[in-house]
């Protein structure tokens, strides 16, 4: 990536976010995904180096704040009590290494860390809840905040998970764990469904997905699923010191384990496993696609806690995956809500690990021209996790199509010229506001899952009623149930449909802030980003009246804005411009008088005497590292900023402190000792 120039990364999260995201739905959504695991996996590597590289251009929807899929519609919701995140991966030695270096940098850790490996079942992620031993609920990850209510079609598998947990438990606990299907009954299944002339699944995981999300349980119920039970969402009490011990209560519980898992002395040991389990693969009577890696002290796994989507103190290292050849379609460019035109490859498709895969990414036009590539031509498939390009090359000694392929220089949504800046490599549509795409791509990120979520407005029904002239704006869908009569009666819908459309839309009248922050697209905006300006201004009167003071170029705001840890200088700009338009103000101010905005949800701190203060950590400190301290005052409700200014509450100096210490006496701000800051914490 350190070839990359600042325009060519910029367009390059621009294409990786759409990708990614079209692959988000067909995978979690649809339970149909059209790229391998591996495939997908290195798309998300690409997305994260970049972002690591060119931390400020992080977009809005960047895959890096998401986590699954939205919940279906078909199901009641159910919120995990513990959020279910996904996890970082690595792909080599090299990386894995890095991993264990990271987690003992944070934690100021000098000796090796004992290491729980388990295989990494190809599944879907379920959470159990018990109380008084009994199991009362179950969901599915969802989005990773709340999941579909499947409880119904997880009694039937009894075998799998019991109704009560033998012996002594928790008042009350969340156990996880992976719902798949075996080999052997898949392709039972398979069988079974080409007697009866229905569609084959195309591996056990859409198998095992599509039968627990059945809204008939007595079909969830012949479709012999399994479970092995791994992690633990809350618990009323501690339950084990490490992770081998939880794993070793499961199983006293009544639950399966993983009978591969293995408890490793030191990290060291983790790329013998790894071969290990690569070579058992192919004859296991289940899927996996890597080994899962966890510290297995749980006291060193709460002090690293979570960044962004992933905890610190886990990772799934992946296998090495294949390559396959097919051939080249049709181009097809699609354009996105920043009027960036990007080529998508359609190709026919091809089983690729069991998977097909009937569409990749071509990047950019520079890509094609440099590769070649023309209709016609047989192409490789790459599905490495170390490299960039879906499609590698042609197939020379193949016959090629007849001639280059050109490029448009109009956009193919509105007609406006798509021009390319001298040194980019992205070719944007100039049409801005006139460019029905551009327009409907907005209003698709503003109902998408960690936006606005709004059940029943899919990508087609977006375009249905943008086409029919009722969609100009965000605040015109909550005009909808108006139309109610109208959308009953149109094709494919009917008075059913229609009223829960209604009944969605009215539901999201009342938003949470950081949902209806991240729903604006603004620019680097991400989920990880909304939620660091919904915490630090509380409510929405208080973020539009400082968004709109941190306009003014050097503005105090502008200032504590840049300097709010995770959201920087660059971030503090974009957000300036979007309220330096007029237009977005007035649009903004449509939309909100629609809605009750809810005030960011308080951290539950208990007695935390820095909750809502504005802390600062300078110099360097003597019983735990600069990122472990961010992390503890992050998790009490204090507001971790990088520079020290009259709305600073409190500076924590340790030793060699500087600049920032002066500035914070010459201000007035409280100091503190790393001593005195423990204290305070009750540490």
């Amino acid at each position: 990536m350190s070839e990359l120039t600042e325009e060519q990364a910029k367009a390059e999260l621009a294409r990786l976010a759409m990708e990614i995201a079209y692959h988000d739905r067909a995978y979690h959504q649809n339970d149909a995904p059209e790229i391998t695991d591996a495939e997908y996996d290195a798309l998300r590597q690409i997305n994260n180096e970049i972002e690591t590289q060119f931390p400020a251009l992080i977009r809005s929807d960047s895959p890096t704040n998401r986590v699954g899929g939205t919940p279906d519609s078909g199901f009641s919701k159910l919120r995990h009590r513990v959020p279910m995140l996904s996890l970082d991966n690595a792909f080599d030695a090299e990386e894995f290494a890095e991993f264990c270096a990271r987690a003992r940098r944070f934690l100021g850790w000098t000796e090796k860390l004992a290491i729980m490996a388990e295989p990494k079942i190809d599944g879907l992620s379920i959470n159990l809840t018990y109380e008084n031993g009994a199991f009362v609920r179950g969901a599915t990850r969802g989005d990773g905040t709340e999941g579909e209510d499947v409880t119904a079609n997880l009694r039937t598998m009894r075998d799998a998970i019991p109704e009560r947990l033998h012996g002594a438990a928790p008042a009350s606990i969340e156990i996880r764990g992976e719902v798949f299907m075996n080999k052997a009954d898949f392709l039972a299944l398979n069988e079974a469904q080409a007697a009866a002339g229905q569609k084959l699944f195309a591996n056990p995981r859409n198998a095992a997905a599509g039968g627990l999300r059945q809204l008939d349980p007595r079909i969830t119920a012949v479709r012999r699923l399994s479970l092995f039970a791994y992690a633990m969402g809350e618990t009323s009490e501690p339950v084990a010191e490490s992770h081998a011990g939880y794993l070793e209560r499961l199983r006293n519980w009544g639950f399966a384990v993983n009978p591969l898992s293995r408890l490793l002395a030191t990290e060291d040991e983790a790329a013998a496993f790894q071969a290990e389990i690569g070579a058992q693969r192919s004859g296991l009577p289940y899927d996996i696609d890597g080994v899962v890696y966890k510290i297995d002290n749980l006291g060193l796994q709460r002090r690293l806690g979570f960044v962004g989507r992933a905890p610190r103190w886990a990772i799934a290292w992946k296998f090495p995956a294949e390559q396959a050849t097919t051939v080249l379609k049709e181009i097809r460019i699609q354009v996105g809500r920043t009027g960036a035109l990007t080529p998508v490859a359609e190709l026919e498709p091809v089983n690729v690990g069991g998977v097909l895969v009937a569409r990749a990414t071509l990047h950019n036009e520079d890509e094609i021209a440099r590769k070649d590539l023309r209709i016609g031509d047989t192409v490789v498939v790459q599905r490495a996790g170390d490299v960039i390009p879906q499609v590698v090359s042609v197939v020379v000694d193949k016959p090629r199509g007849e001639k280059a392929y050109e490029y448009p220089s109009v956009c193919p949504a509105c007609g406006s010229h798509a021009v390319r800046p001298p040194g980019e490599v992205v070719r944007r549509c100039t049409g801005g506001l006139i460019c029905p795409d551009q327009r409907v791509e907005r209003l698709i990120h503003f109902v998408s899952r960690n936006a606005f979520d709004i059940d029943g407005l899919g990508e087609k029904t977006i375009q249905e009623f943008y086409a029919e002239g009722w969609l100009h704006g965000p605040a015109d869908l909550f005009h909808l149930p108006e139309r109610e009569a109208e959308i009953a009666v149109r094709e494919g819908w009917g008075k059913l449909s229609a009223s829960n459309l209604s009944r969605a839309i009215r539901a999201r009248r009342v938003i949470a802030l950081e949902r209806f922050i991240f729903a604006l697209g603004i620019r680097r905006i991400g989920d990880a980003n909304a939620k660091l300006l919904a915490r630090h201004y509380g409510s929405y009167a208080n973020w539009r009246a400082q968004m709109l003071a941190a306009t003014a170029s050097g503005s105090d705001e502008r200032l504590t804005l840049g300097s709010i840890l995770g959201i920087g200088p660059a971030i503090a700009e974009e957000l300036a411009e979007f309220f330096g338009e007029p237009r977005n103000v007035t649009a903004l101010d449509e939309l909100a008088a629609e809605l009750t905005i809810e005030d960011a949800a308080a951290a539950e701190t208990a007695d935390s005497q820095v909750a809502g203060k504005t802390v600062v950590f300078t110099g360097t400190l003597e019983t735990m590292t600069r990122p472990e301290a961010k992390a503890r005052a992050e998790s009490l409700g204090a507001k971790v900023t990088d520079s020290v200014s009259k709305k600073t509450d409190i500076v924590v100096v340790g030793a060699d402190a500087g600049s920032k210490a002066r500035k914070a006496v010459e201000l007035g701000v409280r100091t503190v000792t790393e001593a005195e800051w423990r204290e305070l914490v009750g540490e």
